[in-house]
């Protein structure tokens, strides 16, 4: 299968020697970021090991049926009944929230998110349709079949602050990066250059089965058949490309680092149209925008 923009295998920011030493099912990024692969997706643990109760963050909630793993990965590397002190997510579609009800409530947190993904969040809402005409492989095909309506965590969600800010997690900001999904945000730390893109961009064909399974690495757009506005899709990864990241840990595949994946996030930039657009589609033909309910800008 042909990847949009190739990276080499060396570019790999885990270290599968260093993760069985740690043996704790995450794979270590930084000292105090980590990853936990769940089926589909990626979810983020940030915070030191050993933080201990309400001293780390967790990034996203996973897919439906991994509230048990999760929770298994946080005592491990937080230690016994450590709970987060918030979940913030990069936005509300149904691999990221899989488990964000069971979770908030079982640990009792507060959920941060955009505004513009709120209605997706306090059950008022549902997502548009996924978009199988995209292409690109069995999981693109199957797309109809993805859930689209909207969880409910209203009593305990708030906003991320106008200012850039993420309240639970000091030395980060967040940046807003639509096109995926009207509230997606991506997490950056300028003091290491560590970026948590969720869908922006991925690190592989998530369309397919198959790339999914491998996880050779590539920077791949956003995911086809949930993506509603490739013009701001196109401008978020311009966004993010521009902050010059040393270390990138997507949603879905493997996190990155280094020179050769910085030419590689460029490249797919500078060629966005290209190679990540698919060539027909509901929302290539006919982007969601603000007038047509879905309201929401390019970053700026």
């Amino acid at each position: 299968m042909a990847q949009q923009i190739p990276v080499d295998p060396k570019s790999r920011a885990d270290d599968p020697a260093r993760d069985a030493e740690r043996d704790d099912s995450t794979h270590a990024i930084t000292g105090d970021v980590a990853y936990r692969r769940l089926v589909l997706v990626n979810t983020v643990f940030v915070g030191a090991p050993g933080a201990g109760d309400r001293g780390w963050v967790l990034v996203d909630a996973g897919v439906m049926g991994a509230k048990g793993a999760i929770m298994a990965a946080a005592e491990a590397r937080f230690g016994a009944g450590a709970r987060p002190a918030a979940i913030v997510l990069t936005h509300g579609h149904f691999d990221h929230v899989g488990v964000l009800e069971d979770l908030a409530e079982e640990w009792d947190v507060p959920v941060f998110a955009h505004a513009l993904e709120r209605p997706y969040l306090d059950g008022s809402a549902s997502y548009p349709a996924p978009d199988p005409s995209v292409g690109g492989g069995l999981l693109g095909r199957l797309s109809p079949l993805f859930p689209t309506k909207p969880v409910d965590v209203s009593g305990r969600l708030q906003d991320l602050p106008g200012d850039g800010s993420v309240p639970p997690m000091p030395g980060w900001r967040w940046i807003h990066t639509p096109g995926h999904a009207p509230g997606h945000v991506s997490f950056w730390r300028e003091a290491d250059r560590t970026l948590i893109v969720g869908d922006a961009f991925v690190t592989t064909a998530q369309e397919s089965a198959y790339a999914v399974a491998v996880q050779e690495p590539e920077l791949h757009g956003p995911p086809m058949y949930l993506t509603i506005d490739w013009g701001a899709a196109r401008h978020s990864v311009q966004a993010l490309a521009g902050l010059e990241p040393e270390c990138v840990i997507t949603g879905h595949g493997r996190p990155l680092q280094g020179p050769e994946m910085r030419r590689a996030l460029h490249a797919l930039a500078e060629r966005f149209d290209e190679v990540a657009v698919p060539e027909h589609g509901r929302y290539v033909e006919a982007p969601l925008s603000a007038a047509d309910g879905s309201a929401y800008a390019p970053p700026d």
